[in-house]
Parts: structure tokens; sequence; C-alpha cells
């Protein structure tokens, strides 16, 4: 399948992760990301593996609690309200340093909301994706083939730093439909036939090694401390070596946006009609949320004069940029939320307010 063929985002998300090697998915469906589940329904029997339909969000996560801890590559995907009822079960995974991939295909809310795209869940899922001190990847995808070349990364990430990863994408994109392209399919990853299962794997020991035991409870305070202490080594090596951001016009903006995901899309826009006009705009778009590109922005904004956050909800992202920035800059905000998509218009006159009325 190196040929490009024409899919909608979810399906090709659907598509990388078992080319990636996922082996078992569990889900449940909500609205808009069902076909991800569809799609797998089909696809993943015919390679093997296990498709299941859990009776709830909190089942379909402890099932992938379970299928990790065994060392197979496995998947759950959902919208906001159901990533919402998995938060428990990512916490037990992560405490237990597991790998899986969780997709988020975000929509309005708070409560059920609507059905619509939305960036609502930026700082649950970079800062309080259950409880605890951990953290997880975060990927961000901002075209249908990135919804598949983030997912591969997202597998491979995880299983380097034995954490779960998280595709963080949004009902635009997952309904979208663009020309994707993908790799070679990873057969070594998830397959009994072909290679072997990591050593921490609780799979079985056939009397050949010592017995794993997969385990996020240590009743004795130090041994906890120290679990976590280690747990933050390798997010600070992360952060060092793993961020991700695209720069577009950003080598001379004096107004830097600052956009990720599908926002990114149309801030680009703005952008380009922000240059038609002769202002100097630019955008950053961050394609890892966690690890945040910090050094990405400062570098973007080394000759802007403020800086513009554009996302889809009330403002979340902003404080992460402003801290970024240690307030050295002025950052302003342009929003629309609970399933309101922003127009380019809208984000090109705020671009000219920051600039005194135009050129």
């Amino acid at each position: 399948m190196n040929e490009r063929s024409l899919m909608k985002g979810n399906e090709a998300l659907a598509e990388a992760a078992v080319r990636a090697g996922c082996k078992c998915f569990f889900g449940y469906p909500i609205t808009p990301q069902t076909e991800i589940s569809a799609y797998l329904s089909k696809r993943i029997p015919k390679i093997g593996g296990v498709f299941l339909q859990a009776e709830s969000e909190i089942a379909a996560i402890n099932m992938v609690y379970g299928c990790a801890g065994s060392g197979v590559r496995c998947m759950t995907s959902s919208s906001s309200p159901g990533i919402s009822l998995k938060t428990e079960g990512i916490s037990y995974i992560a405490g237990a340093d597991l790998p899986c991939v969780i997709v988020n295909v975000q929509r309005g809310g708070p409560g059920l909301g609507g059905i619509q795209p939305a960036q609502s869940d930026y700082n649950q899922v970079t800062k309080a994706l259950g409880h605890g001190d951990f953290k997880v990847l975060v990927y961000a995808p901002g075209s249908v083939q990135e919804m598949a070349d983030l997912t591969t990364k997202a597998f491979d990430m995880a299983d380097l730093y034995r954490m779960p990863a998280v595709v963080l994408s949004d009902g635009l994109l997952g309904q979208m439909m663009e020309p994707v392209s993908f790799g070679e399919a990873n057969s070594a990853q998830g397959d009994d036939t072909a290679g072997a299962a990591p050593a921490w794997a609780a799979n079985g020991h056939g009397n050949k090694r010592e017995k794993n035991i997969i385990n996020s409870l240590y009743l004795q305070a130090d041994e906890l401390e120290n679990k976590v202490v280690e747990r933050f080594k390798r997010y600070k090596e992360i952060e060092g070596k793993h961020t991700l951001a695209e720069n577009y016009e950003t080598e001379d903006s004096e107004i830097l946006v600052i956009a990720y995901g599908s926002t990114a899309r149309i801030a680009k826009s703005a952008v380009r009609r922000a240059r038609e006009q002769g202002i100097r705009a630019g955008c950053l778009r961050p394609i890892t949320l966690w690890p945040f590109p910090k050094n990405e922005i400062v570098e973007a904004s080394k000759n802007a004069k403020k800086v513009l956050v554009v996302e889809m909800s009330m403002g979340q992202m902003k404080d992460d940029v402003r801290l970024a920035l240690e307030c050295k800059i002025p950052v302003e905000f342009y929003g629309r939320t609970g399933g309101v998509i922003p127009d380019p218009a809208d984000i090109l006159e705020k671009i000219k307010e920051m600039t005194g009325g135009g050129c």
C-alpha cells in the first residue's frame, strides 16, 4: 500500500496502526471517531489480531492494560467524554510502565457537548490524564498523512520509553479526506511468530526465566518515590530529544501565530493572506504537545514583536506558550469553542489589529 490512497483521517490512522504492528484494539463507539473502530473491526481479524468492542470505555482501557502487559502492541480510541472515562486506567498503565496508544478525536464539551470538532482537551491530555505524577507522549497531527505517520511514531516511542502515547486529533481531521501513503508494514511488532516479546512482558515464562509481575502498587513510600523519580528521568530525556514543530514563514515574522492540529491549517491561510498584504506574519505549529516544543517557540519568535495563539477552545495552550517565552513577548489569543471552527478572515483581522490596523 505504498501508493497514495484517498482516505478519511480516522481510516488512515487505523490502517497505520495495523501496519505499525498493532494486533489488538479495544474500544467503544462514540462520534466522531467511530470509523476507527469500524475499520479495525474488519482489518485486524484479517491479520490474526483481536478486535473487541467492550461494554464501556472503562472496560476498554483496562483491556488495553492487560494486553499491554503481555508485550503486544495495542490501541484504544475514543472522543472527549470517553477519554475522561479512561483516565483511571491510563494512570494504572503509566504506573506499570507499559506502552500503548490512545487516540482522542476531540469533540466539543464539557459534558456531552456536541459532535463538532474542538481542541478543548489540551489541558487534560498534557497535564491531567489521570491521577498521580506521570506524563504521556502527545502527538497532534495536522493532516490525514500525519494521522498515519504520527500513529506509527506513537507506537515506536511508546515502546522505546515504556509509556502511553496519545494521538490528539479532532473531528475535522478525523472526517476529512486527503491523499495518504503508507510505509512498509512492521511485521516484527506484535506478531507471535516474528521476534521475541519484550523482556519485561508477563506472557508466560515456560520455566525459562524468572516470572514478570506487572504492577503499579508500591506500599513502601520510598520504593514508590524511587519509581516516580526514575520515570521523570526518562521524561527529561524525552524533553531534550523528542520535541517536534513545524515552522511556516517564521524567519522574519513580526507577528508569530502559534496553533496546532487542524487549527494550524486555518492559521497558515491567515498568515498567507497577511503576507500578501505586506504584514510579516508567520506560524509555528507544535506537533508534540508533550514534550512541548519550548525551544522551537523561542527560536521562531526571535524577531517577533507579538505572539498570537489560536485554538478551538477558550485558550488552554496559550499558558504554555507564555511560559515558554517567559512573558518576554506579549501573547494574545483568538479562539472559537463549542465546535465552532475559526475562519481565516477572523484570524487575519486579529493579526491586523495586533499590527495597529494594517501594514
